[in-house]
């Protein structure tokens, strides 16, 4: 079974070159790239990338370079759009994985146990379409979201036919949120399945397996980098 890395990441973003802004001396997307390198279980390592900085930063810590078309990097840009393109640049390169890792380069809050835990999930259990970290999530649960009517009030999202619905957060059945650091694709299962999967991550098929961790966060914000910078101190976190 083969076993395959992408970091993928765009360089037009609201903050400028964030994929590629300094934590702790190393570029950011390096992170993410690390943890997948410590990992003995993938053997194959490429970036997707329209930015020469994220593809050379990517290089550096040993993934090839796979140019990202200009309209697979737009802010509209679908990210299975460039999952797909990058998948072929690699069948031409030699290279078709059975398991693929699809990191993101802005979040560094990725650990290789983690990687590992996701991939394992995949090998013990051939009918999982995906594997990837979800965060336990009560406070922001969907049971107490609004959304905004057109008469300019609140309403709830879900029609709860007459259904007593508890204010106390611990009486909420579990609510558990996609981190966003990185996803492990069974692809015959996910990308190449013929079975539609869950909306909005349709790619990732329908049979997702969590890995269940206790936090992870994107970095939009510089406010975000030295929250990163904290978080790699505290794990011990140096490559």
């Amino acid at each position: 079974m083969k076993i395959s890395a992408l970091l993928t990441g765009r360089g037009n973003n609201s903050l400028k070159d964030k994929n590629i802004l300094p934590v702790l001396g190393r570029p950011l997307c390096q992170y993410p790239a690390m943890a997948a390198k410590e990992c003995e279980l993938i053997t194959d390592f490429y970036v997707s990338s329209d930015d020469e900085k994220i593809l050379s930063a990517a290089e550096e810590v040993g993934y090839k370079r796979i140019v990202r078309p200009a309209e697979l990097a737009s802010p509209t840009a679908q990210h299975v759009d460039a999952i797909v393109h990058a998948l072929g640049v690699m069948k031409d390169d030699g290279c078709e994985p059975d398991i693929l890792v699809v990191l993101l380069a802005n979040n560094a809050i990725t650990k290789t146990e983690w990687i590992r835990e996701s991939i394992m999930n995949l090998i013990d259990n051939p009918g999982l379409s995906a594997s990837c970290p979800v965060m336990l999530e009560l406070d922001r649960h969907p049971y107490r979201s609004k959304r905004l009517r057109e008469d300019g009030c609140l309403d709830t999202w879900f029609d709860f036919h007459g259904r007593q619905i508890s204010t106390n957060r611990q009486d909420l059945p579990l609510n558990y949120v996609l981190c966003h650091n990185f996803w492990s694709l069974r692809l015959l299962n996910s990308i190449y399945g013929k079975e539609e999967g869950q909306a909005p991550w349709r790619f990732m098929g329908n049979y997702v397996k969590p890995v269940i961790v206790k936090e992870s966060f994107d970095v939009h914000d510089m406010d975000d980098i030295y929250r990163t910078e904290k978080w790699l101190k505290s794990e011990g976190m140096f490559w």
